[in-house]
């Protein structure tokens, strides 16, 4: 009671004056008309879904906000043919075109990329692009066509640039990938999940529709009334034909994601059976070459040997070109495969003088004779620089080691572990023992001293360029161990140290240290009481590209003599590890050596020649020429890095004819040559113990009281060198882990140092500081000593728990 009925505009005006709720027949013209408004809803749904599929963009139109630019563009193709009509496409800064449409699927006819590319018209319908040694000359059908493919390009090209600038370091380490196929395969997920999703809406209207029908169904069954069975008739009729839009609209949304799926599945198909054959057309044409270089190596094998030279016929030598040194590694030397001998212009010719007593007295006609001593070619060197001191080491008092375990026989597939190395630092790459030698790389590095009896004989010579001749043959001679050696050296960690002290032996002591992690660079110092000091810094620059693994060490050698104070510095040459991926492993030298005595001014210029297939050389040759401050020559040096090397003195010089090549060559006249070095011979069984030296052997020899980070005490090395690889392999990526955490603490801390206002003191080696090099200028890691002293108290409390 109370409440007040609510009025009624139906046909029949009842209402309940306790409810206040309409009547029968207003509650049924309600329900109708509800029914009626989500119809026109559900048709202005199906309606808008059918829009948006036919206002899909087809292909050779740009979609909005699409980076992709298509359409037809005449390219010049040749002077009989001139401009061709072809389908040009431009996509993530890369612009590709094709004989027609359909070839995209398939057939790319070329590419060029924008990052790199120049953009110039000629006229008003013509572009062109031009990147390296590549030309595009393009024409538009008119002139609003080509400044629409100009905007674009230029688009695209400012793009390309910044995405090009905003590589990190760390996505540089990764394999690269297509960034178009990357973009290529994002449009079309993108595009089967829109498809979907327009499948999951018919679907859902499909179900409510298809229930609203079955209610009417059964409304329709119940009637009674005739006045009703319109009105029902024509609701069924609605929901029939909303149901029959509806799974039109599902069927044509399922025909439209079954075609896309097919034809891209079909292209994906073809692209895969592409790169399947050019996977196999690959195996084979390595597997031709590997073929190749067998049967030419067994060619040269069989082929009659080289004429030995001597005393008494003429000898000529290629001789060395003088070249401005090399402070770092260019990025043309990485991507240089060296087999280019043959190119090589001999710079001077060398004959050997049949009698040399018509030259005795012949003084005005030497070109280059010793300082003072006009006649001491005749005489007995002043430091006898022969043979006769090099036919064998020097007794030992101390017994060493002369074998270690033999190399296990494991097989590994070499190509799986390096296809994902192309490009890397090598320093950086994940690399099991397998590819190891059972020696860290500061051993390596010492392992430089195998011939240092060279140094205590120039110690003892009174001539300077006699000296030098001799520090040639010993910066020849640390190459002589590497012929043979191409497994790769353990990287030091941070702060590991080595000792190789031959006091008692042989007069020296040697201790090295990883000084840098990133870069890799190690300091090595070397004391001898024979009258020399030995010091070098060395960085490794290495690069693994595909075929050949090149190793550029960076970095200064410098001698200095304590009786003369001769202070000579040289650098390093070029290593390349060839056959990485079929073949047998081979390791080659090149590059040049000019070693300078900063004394004096005096200069060696060694030239380590490259090996060649095709070349009459010999191979592994090296030839160079010592020259006094006035650039005059007096010695020729001659041999090769893995055998030995002799020196010729000069007694008359002149100049030759003409080259081919349009250069007048040095003819030099000089004395019988005399052997400065020869290799040792290997220990017996060194095949099957890593070719390893009677030095190397020794180097990782087990010692008492040296110091903690010694590399003789790294676990993983000792593993290798035992057998246990797989145990190696494990303690390997524990150490390097733990050296990973190390890092990360110490960078956690110099940002907090920073955040506080703090100064932050990063890592310093232990026994070797930085300093500038007085003649040089030049700022190097020297020995600040300690080491020696530390190891006679075995005091090890300031060393670094690195293992």
């Amino acid at each position: 009671m109370g409440r007040v009925a609510a009025p009624c505009s139906g046909p029949g005006r009842f209402v309940s004056f306790l409810t206040a709720v309409p009547c029968l027949p207003c509650k049924q013209q309600q329900r109708r008309r509800r029914r009626h408004q989500s119809a026109a809803v559900d048709r202005s749904r199906m309606s808008e879904l059918g829009k948006s599929a036919a206002s899909t963009p087809v292909s050779g139109t740009q979609a909005p906000g699409s980076d992709t630019y298509k359409g037809w563009l005449f390219k010049w193709t040749n002077y009989i043919k001139g401009y061709q009509r072809r389908w040009f496409v431009l996509s993530n800064g890369l612009l590709s075109y094709y004989r027609t449409q359909a070839e995209m699927a398939h057939t790319c006819r070329g590419t060029i990329n924008l990052a790199t590319a120049h953009i110039d018209t000629e006229d008003a319908c013509n572009i062109v692009l031009s990147s390296g040694g590549r030309t595009y000359h393009l024409k538009a059908s008119t002139e609003v066509e080509r400044q629409r493919w100009v905007t674009a390009l230029e688009l695209a090209k400012a793009k390309a640039i910044r995405m090009m600038n905003d590589q990190s370091d760390d996505s540089a380490d990764e394999e690269p990938t297509s960034q178009s196929d990357n973009s290529e395969i994002h449009g079309t997920l993108k595009t089967l999940a829109s498809k979907l999703d327009d499948l999951s809406t018919c679907n859902d209207l499909i179900a409510k529709h298809g229930a609203a029908l079955q209610r009417s169904l059964s409304e329709l069954e119940s009637l009674r009334v005739p006045l009703e069975g319109g009105e029902k008739i024509k609701s069924v009729n609605e929901r029939a034909t909303l149901f029959r839009i509806t799974s039109n609209a599902m069927i044509n949304a399922c025909r439209d994601f079954l075609d896309l799926a097919e034809s891209h599945s079909r292209r994906w198909q073809r692209v895969l059976q592409h790169e399947r054959e050019q996977r196999t057309h690959l195996e084979e044409t390595i597997e031709q070459l590997a073929k190749q270089h067998n049967s030419l190596e067994r060619a040269w094998r069989e082929a009659p040997s080289h004429t030995v030279n001597t005393p008494d016929t003429p000898t000529t030598d290629t001789g060395v070109s003088e070249r401005p040194r090399k402070e770092e590694a260019s990025d043309e030397d990485e991507d240089t495969e060296y087999f280019d001998a043959m190119e090589d212009s001999p710079a001077f010719i060398t004959v050997t003088a049949t009698d040399p007593s018509q030259h005795r007295h012949s003084q005005s006609n030497l070109s280059g004779a010793s300082g003072g001593h006009p006649n001491d070619w005749n005489q007995e060197d002043n430091c006898s620089m022969s043979s006769n001191d090099f036919s064998g080491k020097e007794l030992q008092p101390h017994s060493r080691r002369t074998q270690i375990p033999e190399k296990p026989n494991y097989s590994l597939n070499l190509w799986s572990i390096m296809k994902n190395c192309i490009g890397k630092e090598l320093s950086k790459i994940p690399m099991p023992v397998n590819f190891n030698e059972p020696l860290s790389m500061l051993q390596r590095l010492t392992e430089d001293l195998e011939y240092h009896e060279l140094l205590d004989k120039a110690a003892r010579c009174e001539n300077s360029l006699e000296q030098m001749c001799l520090v040639a043959a010993f910066s020849v001679s640390s190459y002589s161990t590497t012929v043979h050696r191409t497994a790769k050296p353990f990287n030091p960690l941070l702060g590991e140290t080595y000792e190789l002290d031959r006091l008692e032996e042989f007069g020296y002591r040697s201790i090295c240290e990883q000084v840098s992690h990133h870069p890799p660079a190690a300091a090595h110092h070397v004391m001898s009481q024979r009258g020399w000091t030995l010091w070098q810094e060395i960085t490794i620059a290495s690069k693994f590209r595909g075929k050949y693994l090149s190793i550029m060490p960076l970095g200064a050698i410098h001698l200095q003599f304590h009786a003369s104070g001769n202070h000579y510095v040289w650098r390093k040459v070029t290593s390349t590890v060839h056959n990485i991926i079929v073949g047998k492993l081979w390791i080659d030298q090149s590059g040049d050596i000019d070693i300078v005595n900063h004394s004096t001014k005096e200069t060696c210029q060694l030239k380590f020649s490259p090996y060649s297939y095709f070349s009459r050389e010999v191979p592994r040759k090296v030839t160079g020429v010592v020259m006094d401050s006035d650039g005059q020559a007096h010695y020729i040096l001659s041999g090769t890095w893995d055998d030995k090397m002799e020196s010729a003195k000069i007694v008359q010089s002149s100049r030759g004819s003409s080259s081919s090549e349009g250069k007048q060559k040095t003819v030099y006249q000089t004395l019988s040559p005399k052997l400065l070095w020869k290799k040792y011979p290997l220990p017996e069984n060194a095949e099957n113990m890593y070719c390893f030296s009677s030095l190397a052997l020794t180097l990782n020899e087990e010692e008492e009281g040296v110091c903690l980070t010694d590399s003789r005490l790294r676990p993983d090395q000792r593993l290798m060198e035992a057998g246990r690889w797989d145990e190696a392999n494990s303690e390997k990526q524990r150490l390097e882990e733990k050296q990973r955490a190390t890092r990360r603490r110490r960078e956690a801390e110099a940002s907090e140092a920073i955040d506080e206002g703090r100064e932050f003191e990063g890592y310093k080696p232990l026994w070797f500081h930085q300093r500038t090099d007085e003649r040089t200028g030049e700022t190097m890691y020297v020995y600040k000593g300690g080491y020696w002293e530390a190891k006679e108290r075995q005091d090890w409390r300031m060393c670094l728990e690195i293992f």
